[in-house]
């Protein structure tokens, strides 16, 4: 449930239902345009999650159980089986993406859920799974609210952060992980904060996007290139570095995008705390460590040319994994909507830093 406090923190909606109908903001526009699309069928949902026009662990889990709704919806519409629609677009949006747990934990949770009520059939079960999508998108919603108060308590009036990614509201349905102590911090809590965002090559989602949200929500923001991370933390201008995570492995290993890992390794060198922030749907207690984590590869053209501007050789050789894995040991702790912890083991969260 959102309090009158919560009420006021800077939000954005990034996928939800209104009146019948699924709408999401088209992230590869931003921050040119604020476009939001209408989503009709499966097809054009796992389309949506493939071309990253909704993108970020918990939005993507968001995303997948508002397609699930889609498909019932469509099935009733014409008398086929809402039952058997469900569990096919189940297994057909579990394609999409690899790496991001939150996508088939959310899956997995509305097969489930369909298992449970197996006497509802037709138009009575899709109306469930719609109202299970709904529960999928406030939870998430309330669990990034709690990571921001969370972690706003490990923030210093005055200091000066730095993140990767996007893992903001946008990467949610609204509020957002990483961000989401940065937002507390300044908003509620009225800490003096600035953040350096790093450019997140190949696809920008740093510049494109936490930038764009941090000017909105009115916390002043430096763009920097991911390869200025080194010398920004040398120039000791950084006290803090919060990340988001993709998945998190059973020994604490934590997939993040391409990028994040070498970050982890400047900020052991540096003495700069280095905090992963995410759920605890991120956790995955079935893969045993960071090197079980299937990672993504994507497009050989997302690296080779910057919009549509060509920047390589037509013929060159490509390697473009969407992610990286962080071991545990660099990781200075974890903050989850459960509180602050300093190692997660066996998907569980021990030794807690702070029970704020």
């Amino acid at each position: 449930m959102t309090t009158s406090t919560e009420a006021k923190l800077f939000e954005i909606k990034t996928v939800w239902h209104d009146a019948g109908r699924v709408y999401l903001l088209d992230q590869t526009l931003l921050p040119l345009e604020e476009l939001v699309l209408e989503i009709t069928t499966v097809e054009e949902m796992w389309d949506a999650i493939k071309r990253l026009a909704v993108r970020g662990a918990p939005a993507i889990g968001v995303a997948a159980g508002f397609g699930a709704w889609i498909a019932a919806r469509n099935a009733a519409a014409v008398g086929s089986d809402v039952r058997g629609a469900i569990l096919s677009a189940c297994d057909y949006l579990a394609t999409s993406r690899p790496t991001a747990v939150n996508l088939f934990w959310a899956l997995d949770r509305i097969k489930a859920f369909v298992e449970r009520h197996s006497s509802a059939s037709g138009r009575a079960l899709a109306e469930l799974v719609l109202t299970e999508a709904e529960a999928i998108r406030s939870e998430d919603l309330e669990s990034c609210h709690n990571i921001g108060r969370h972690g706003a308590e490990l923030i210093t009036n005055g200091e000066t952060l730095l993140t990767h990614c996007n893992a903001g509201a946008l990467a949610t349905s609204g509020f957002g992980t990483a961000l989401a102590p940065m937002f507390w911090a300044a908003q509620v809590q009225g800490k003096q904060i600035a953040v350096f965002a790093d450019e997140t090559r190949p696809l920008l989602q740093g510049s494109r996007l936490t930038a764009w949200e941090l000017q909105k929500a009115g916390i002043p923001v430096t763009l920097i290139c991911d390869n200025m991370a080194g010398s920004v933390l040398a120039s000791g201008k950084v006290q803090r570095i919060i990340v988001g995570a993709d998945r998190i492995a059973a020994n604490g290993d934590a997939a993040n995008k391409i990028g994040t890992y070498p970050l982890a390794v400047l900020a052991r060198y540096h003495d700069v705390p280095f905090y992963v922030a995410a759920p605890f749907s991120t956790i995955d207690a079935a893969t045993a460590t960071g090197a079980d984590i299937p990672i993504e590869e994507r497009s050989p053209q997302e690296v080779a040319q910057v919009g549509s501007t060509v920047t390589a050789p037509s013929d060159i050789n490509v390697y473009n994994p969407a992610f990286d894995v962080t071991p545990a040991e660099l990781i200075t702790a974890y903050i989850t909507d459960r509180g602050v912890f300093e190692r997660i083991e066996n998907g569980q969260g021990l030794n807690p830093e702070s029970d704020s």
